[in-house]
This record gives C-alpha cells, structure tokens and sequence, in this order.
C-alpha cells in the first residue's frame, strides 16, 4: 500500500488586493505537516504554481525551503515532489534540486531534450517508495509546458507538443517499472471540460487554445495528479482529479471547498481517494451586489473577533447597487465597519443600466479575452482578419507579457 497527498496551486508569496498572505500560507503549511505526519503518507506530490510569481520573495521561498526541511526531519522516508506550474520559474524552482535530493525532495522545473532530439524522460521519472524504501510506484512528473519548449520539433502547435510529451513519457515509465508498481502522472494543464474559476485564474497559454484532452492519460495510469485549476474537481474519472487551491485565491473562490487529495495505491491499481478539507486560518466575506441600506445592514450584522491578531482579520469584499451617484460611499461603508476587526480589501459600485447600455453592443473583456479582442480591433480597423503569422507575433508579445513578473504589479 502507497499513501500520497496531492496538492496544488499554493501560490506562495501572494499579494491579495496589495496585502501579504504570509500568515495563512504558514498556517497551511503547518497543517499539511501534521496532516502528512497524521496520515502516514509516504509521498506528497505539488502539481505546480508553488509560487504566485516567477520571481518570487525571499519571504516566500522561505516557507517552501522551510516546509521541505520541516517535513524531511519529521518524516524522514517522505519523498516530495514538486512541478513548475504556470506562475513558477522552472529555472529557479530546480536551482538548489542537488540540494534537495537530499533532502527527499525532486524539483522538476522544465523538459530536457537530448542531441539527437528525443525526450530524457528519466529526468522526469521519480520513484515513490514505502516506508521499507521499496519502489512502489513512479511518479510522471511533467511541468508546465510552454509553447517554445514543444513546438518546432515534430509539433506544429501547443496541443500536439504537449499531447506529444505525455505519450513520449508515459511510454518511458512502461519500460522502467517492475510488474506491481502503479504509475502516477503530474501535470500543470487545462483538461477539455474542467469546469475554471470566475476570475482568478490567468490563462495558461496564449489564445486560449490551451486545453488538452483526458485521453491523454491511458487506463494503466493509477491516478493523475493536476494542478492549474483552482476550484477542486475529477475530470471524467476518479483517477483524475484537481486537488485545487488550498485557498481562495479570489472573493469567487469563497464558497468553493478547498482540500487536497489523500490517495492510496495498491499494487498498481488506484484502491481509494479521499479528499481531506483545508481549515481557513482567515474568514473571507463577500457582501452584495445590494442597495447600500442593505449592505449596511449587512456590515452591522457581520460577527467578528475584537481578540483576533490583526493579521487574522477576515478579509471583506462589498459590492454596493446605486440609484443615484454617492461620492460619500466609501465613508459611509468605513464608517460602518469603525472599530470592527475586519479588513475591506475591494469596494465596488454597480450602477444602474442606462438605455444606451441596454440598445447598443456591449463588449465583455474578462469573457472576450485580449487575442479575441486583437483579432476584432485587426478585422474593424483593415477590413481583414488577421493572418496566421500577425497572430503568431501578437501570441508571443502576449506569453512575454504574462511572464514578466512586472504584469503582477
């Protein structure tokens, strides 16, 4: 019997409407460690977006490096590993990897082609051994791919480089396995029919043609461990499973139930998967859309903790419907919340509809997307849509931008 954890999408470093999330990444941190300990798990497997950012904080490398060491010295035989996912450096996240080999711990940041052009998977292929140190089970573990790591090989597009570099690796940990050891794959992607989060996700790959197919992942993998989608969910089959976000990382993820995934592998069959609730160490509370009475209404009501370190403070999102303009709204809203132990991080002011909203087209940019977007600037300012290779341009402009770590700022 194997026993993993699989979590996700940590999002170390996080700046939450500017505030720091410090404490509530610690107080995760901690409780995975007792839950590990608890469990007696024997492997705990990261799907990728350790960090919020590819540049992230001494602060925030700190408590991944702390954790490893923590876990290491608690549970000696725990083997760790962890993926780049789209938010992460690959480059940085395997940095100090010689280091944390020996600790247990496997950080695999990018793909490694060879001369003569094939994958090394063996870079990529990880043993998860028992509690004797006997290999159970190996770990596929693939991080997230960009499209400059896939294309131009035997691939012409994002799709059939990456659907490529699964079947390269899962046919490589055939070969290596003994009969009775499971297959585990762990990938950063976007599964066609993964239901995505209302507004805290950043899109994966340029154009938004980013999803890749379940199929991908054939009956003699046990289980699939992913990571990328934050609300938490099985794709299809139980086998195949986002742990999700150990926390909300958006006032739309308040209601969602926040977890990471205990597996148990026999042999080489999937035997049971229990998803195990994360506690929230900071209340999150989202108010309205509502006429202001009612909000205010709302805020009196609001049961808080005057003995809570501020630090632990819920946070409070208050979305206010107006009649009539109220330049005096963010007093009447702070003045209802003076000397309650809450902290308002967004206020927002829906206003009422007008005739020309209701008569003339109106464009939503978050659904529209910015490549959606450029191709109908391009077709009503030339009279043309845009060829293969203007798209090709604005897709790469568009991926550098969503890696510059600047663009979180």
């Amino acid at each position: 019997m194997l026993r993993l954890i699989h979590t996700a999408d940590w999002h170390l470093g996080q700046s939450f409407h500017g505030q720091e999330r410090h404490t509530e990444h610690r107080a995760f941190l901690d409780w995975l460690l007792e839950t590990l300990i608890e469990r007696d798990a024997d492997a705990l497997l990261v799907a990728g977006d350790i960090f919020d950012v590819v540049n992230p904080s001494l602060r925030a490398q700190e408590l991944l490096y702390d954790f490893i060491v923590t876990a290491h010295e608690r549970l000696p035989q725990l083997d760790i590993v962890l993926i780049a996912g789209n938010h992460d450096s690959g480059n940085r996240l395997e940095l100090p990897a010689p280091l944390m080999r020996r600790l247990r711990t496997h950080a695999l940041g990018r793909v490694v082609w060879r001369e003569d052009g094939e994958l090394d998977a063996d870079h990529l292929l990880v043993p998860l051994t028992d509690a004797a140190g006997e290999t159970q089970a190996w770990c596929l573990a693939l991080p997230f791919l960009r499209p400059a790591e896939v294309t131009g090989r035997d691939a012409e597009d994002y799709v059939s480089g990456i659907t490529g570099v699964h079947e390269r690796l899962i046919d490589a940990a055939r070969r290596r396995r003994d009969p009775g050891q499971a297959l585990v794959a762990m990938s950063h992607a976007h599964l066609h029919g993964a239901t995505v989060s209302e507004a805290s996700e950043r899109p994966i790959v340029i154009g938004g043609e980013e999803s890749i197919s379940a199929a991908l992942f054939p009956d003699d993998i046990a289980y699939v461990a992913l990571g990328h989608l934050h609300r938490a969910q099985q794709v299809g089959e139980a086998r195949i499973r986002y742990s999700g976000s150990p926390l909300p990382l958006d006032f739309s993820e308040v209601d969602y139930p926040h977890q990471v995934v205990e597996v148990c592998l026999d042999d080489e069959r999937l035997t049971s998967s229990e998803a195990l609730p994360v506690p929230r160490p900071v209340a999150m509370h989202r108010l309205g859309p509502a006429p202001l009475n009612d909000v205010l209404a709302s805020l009196e009501a609001l049961d808080d903790d005057p003995d809570l370190p501020r630090e632990r403070w819920p946070w409070l999102e208050v979305s206010v419907k107006l009649d009539a303009p109220a330049p005096d709204l963010r007093a009447r809203v702070e003045s209802a919340l003076e000397g309650k132990a809450l902290r308002l991080l967004r206020l927002s002011r829906r206003l009422p509809e007008t005739e020309s909203d209701t008569t003339s087209a109106r464009i939503d940019l978050q659904t529209l997307g910015p490549r959606k977007l450029f191709e109908r600037t391009w077709q009503e300012r030339w009279d043309t849509p845009p060829g293969d290779d203007v798209l090709a341009d604005f897709d790469r402009l568009h991926q550098d931008v969503l890696d510059d770590p600047e663009a979180d700022a």
